[in-house]
């Protein structure tokens, strides 16, 4: 049989064309692809790039309770990141449950998506942590002038109103507080640490007689009356005995918690003050602690020198003196104070 060339040229031309016209629709999808590849990561740059208008130099408050999806629309109205999904995402992938940390949030420059994810999910507030001291004695009062020097915007009216129950149960120590501290965050880190020092000295108030409200009013006293631990015992041992036998207590540390007024400041006239503090004129402890009193203080308390004295004071340079009775009191004020 022989082939028609003139009839086969037709046809290879048609096969050439139709190979060519799928290779060229091959290479079309292939640059197609390319194009919406290139353009999704462009727009995926672009979402994660800090938007125009970012809060620099600005706090973001992230409230406690708030669902990722509350935190996502308020960070975009903020105008912190541009897209609220991309963000959820980015929690996704840097927190362990999709977990944000509330608080307030420093940015002192645009921050894109990947740095603002990671710092919600990491705590990382922006500012550095101020240390404050509070000595032992303190009164809650006292507390809050001490952060107000140390940290300007403290709002310390807020404090004493929220703290004003908490006299005795907010441990003085050294802390660590961000500049934009709350009151409620430091009297829950203070009371905190109170519950976890108190845990030192577990076994001697599950031991102790008393409970643990009248520990700590003791304890706030003893702060007060003594400075080492062997005097606060004895005192202890002293007060607790008054207590037990109906004598009033007679604790000068008290007015400086009614007037601000110390021992060697005391007049008659305040000495019959009409006040649940005076343990001259109402027998038994104070209506609540004078100071938040330190670990010593606690364990003193707790654990009571048995003696046979029943009055005691020191002199100006801090050392005690004690006495079995009133007489031997008076000879001991006329040698050592007067």
């Amino acid at each position: 049989m022989r082939f028609d060339i003139k009839k086969i040229l037709p046809l290879k031309k048609a096969v050439t064309a139709l190979h060519a016209k799928d290779y060229n629709d091959k290479n079309l999808k292939k640059v197609l692809g390319v194009l919406v590849g290139t353009l999704v990561v462009l727009i995926l740059l672009f979402l994660v790039t800090a938007p125009f208008g970012f809060p620099e130099g600005r706090m973001v408050v992230i409230e406690e309770g708030m669902s990722l999806s509350q935190v996502s629309n308020k960070l975009k109205e903020a105008k912190v990141i541009r897209s609220e999904l991309v963000f959820e995402a980015l929690i996704a992938l840097f927190a362990d449950e999709g977990k944000v940390l509330h608080g307030e949030y420093f940015f002192e420059n645009s921050t894109g998506a990947f740095g603002v994810a990671r710092r919600v999910t990491k705590g990382d507030f922006g500012l550095d942590p101020v240390r404050i001291a509070i000595p032992e004695g303190s009164t809650v009062v006292d507390i809050g002038e001490l952060f107000k020097a140390r940290f300007p915007d403290f709002d310390v009216k807020e404090f004493i109103k929220l703290a004003s129950d908490k006299e005795g149960y907010l441990f003085p120590d050294t802390y660590l507080f961000l500049p934009n501290v709350k009151p409620k965050q430091v009297i829950r880190e203070m009371e905190s640490t109170f519950d976890m020092r108190l845990f030192e000295i577990a076994d001697e108030v599950l031991g102790s007689e008393y409970e643990l409200a009248d520990i700590v009013v003791m304890a706030s006293i003893l702060e007060k009356e003594g400075v080492y631990l062997s005097d606060k015992r004895i005192i202890a041992g002293i007060l607790w005995k008054r207590i037990e036998i109906g004598m009033p207590l007679q604790v000068d540390a008290t007015f400086l918690y009614i007037n601000g007024k110390n021992t060697y400041e005391l007049t008659l006239d305040d000495l019959a003050l009409d006040s649940p503090y005076n343990t001259y004129k109402y027998k038994g402890l104070p209506v609540g602690p004078i100071a938040n009193p330190g670990l010593y203080s606690l364990l003193a308390a707790v654990t009571p020198e048995k003696s046979p004295y029943l009055f005691y004071l020191s002199d100006r340079e801090g050392n005690f003196y004690y006495a079995e009775d009133f007489e031997g009191h008076k000879r001991n004020k006329s040698l050592y104070v007067n």
